[in-house]
């Protein structure tokens, strides 16, 4: 007891623990999403930067032409995604595996219609014969929301493989009790919605920055 009382009166036993060790409790796999967020983040930057210094420097009017129309519709597709992904923490809690599978498939199918809505957009764009063979600051336009979309599909490819496992899981109550009490499936879970959020801003600052520029 005495040696209790002494290891909790040790000089800087009571102090709050430090930056660096909260960094050591974040698990591998987060901290590499982490990582690899900032490095996205910072792509999108660097593209939007260049995006706006071409037409700036180029001297074109903004509004000529108007943005896609599916271009908005697409936005509010992934905001209800986003929505409805966030609610899969609480299915999990709730060890409502049915529930966590349609979930995940409701915004696994939204994204797809997210990706459908992106692909009509860039039609719209070449019917007003804006073509990625175009001038450079259209290029950009391509290029980044194509950049976005292939991060869409990536989230979704991972969303696709988490949504089988909850499914078998889901259809077999060994398999469900094994699933609920594994913690690594408890980190994909919130891996996957911490994606899907940051992707949903990510495209929500590309399409104000579209709207301002384009």
């Amino acid at each position: 007891m005495n040696s209790d009382f002494e290891r909790s009166n040790k000089i800087g036993s009571n102090r709050p623990a430090s930056s660096f060790r909260r960094l050591e409790r974040v698990p591998m796999l987060l901290l590499m999403l982490y990582v690899g967020l900032a490095g996205v983040a910072a792509l999108f930057v660097v593209l939007i930067g260049a995006y706006t210094y071409t037409r700036l420097h180029n001297g074109e009017a903004a509004g000529v032409y108007p943005l896609p129309r599916y271009f908005s519709l697409s936005t509010i597709v992934l905001l209800v995604s986003s929505y409805v992904v966030a609610q899969s923490p609480r299915l999990y809690a709730q060890d409502d595996l049915s529930g966590l599978s349609r979930c995940l498939g409701a915004t696994l199918l939204l994204s797809s219609i997210f990706a459908g809505l992106q692909l009509l957009g860039w039609q719209e764009l070449v019917r007003q014969g804006l073509t990625i063979t175009g001038d450079t600051s259209v290029r950009f336009l391509f290029l980044i929301s194509g950049m976005h979309v292939a991060h869409v599909l990536g989230g979704m490819l991972f969303l696709l493989v988490l949504l089988v496992r909850t499914h078998q899981a889901a259809r077999d109550a060994v398999r469900g009790l094994v699933f609920i009490r594994n913690p690594y499936r408890r980190l994909q879970l919130r891996m996957i919605t911490l994606y899907w959020h940051f992707i949903d801003g990510v495209w929500l600052a590309l399409f104000a920055a579209f709207l301002f520029l384009y």
